[in-house]
């Protein structure tokens, strides 16, 4: 059993067996019980099914990494034909505390795009009708609010609230034409520790973070790293982390 792939919005671990594809619900309460093996390339999903790879690059070999194009763009169309004629929304998305970015993505999954990025609120600040005046918009903004916020920055401020003050501060200088918050359901008393396991009860996911409580400790788990890992049943026993002196 590999696990070759998650979803970040919904919360969810794709795993795979003979190619058959399983869907595992991370909802809160779930109990994992997999150990943790050798870790080599994802393979593909195609029609539902899993096409696997032995290559020992993980969690994807250069023929199974796929880079999307619109990512990399800032205003000048890197394909062959611009395709991005939908309505694209320019957001601020704000992490606790005091971590924010610019993003775009279609309107219709801006909120679905919060979700998988773990955002703890955000502003929709303009709306316009192709991704590339959109792109034009966010890298002009990006040359003073950041348009990346890597997953450890997120994990840090997991147990802490975003800075009323500052949020505010940012917003008084555009003009949004809405404002959203999320709850995914997660309180700390300190800051979870960084872990690569697939064991525990579940507490929550927020953005790729998986949070598992495990032997009175919280740990904080990237889904992509577990991705491409091969797993068994059963707890790997090895001795994690300690909790002491790690919440702060």
């Amino acid at each position: 059993m590999q696990v070759v792939g998650y979803d970040a919005g919904d919360g969810g671990l794709l795993l795979s067996q003979d190619g058959t594809v399983e869907y595992i619900d991370l909802t809160p309460g779930t109990e994992l019980a997999y150990a943790l093996g050798d870790r080599h390339c994802a393979g593909t999903l195609h029609d539902g099914e899993h096409i696997a790879c032995d290559a020992d690059a993980a969690p994807y070999c250069d023929e199974h990494s796929h880079v999307w194009v619109c990512a990399r763009c800032t205003g000048d169309c890197l394909k062959d034909e611009m395709d991005c004629f939908d309505d694209h929304a320019v957001y601020l998305a704000a992490f606790a505390p005091d971590t924010f970015k610019i993003g775009v993505t279609k309107e219709w999954r801006l909120e679905t795009r919060l979700l998988e990025q773990g955002a703890d609120c955000a502003a929709h600040i303009r709306t316009v009708d192709d991704g590339r005046a959109a792109r034009r918009i966010e890298a002009g903004i990006a040359e003073r609010i950041p348009d990346r916020v890597r997953v450890p920055t997120k994990r840090q401020g997991l147990h802490k609230a975003v800075d009323d003050d500052a949020w505010t501060a940012l917003l008084a200088e555009f003009d949004p034409i809405e404002t959203l918050e999320f709850d995914y359901g997660l309180s700390f008393s300190g800051q979870p520790m960084a872990e690569t396991m697939a064991a525990g009860t579940v507490r929550g996911v927020k953005g790729r973070l998986l949070v598992l409580d495990r032997g009175g400790s919280t740990y904080a788990v990237d889904m992509r790293s577990l991705v491409g890992h091969e797993l068994s049943d059963g707890v790997d026993e090895r001795e994690m982390q300690s909790s002491l002196g790690a919440f702060g």
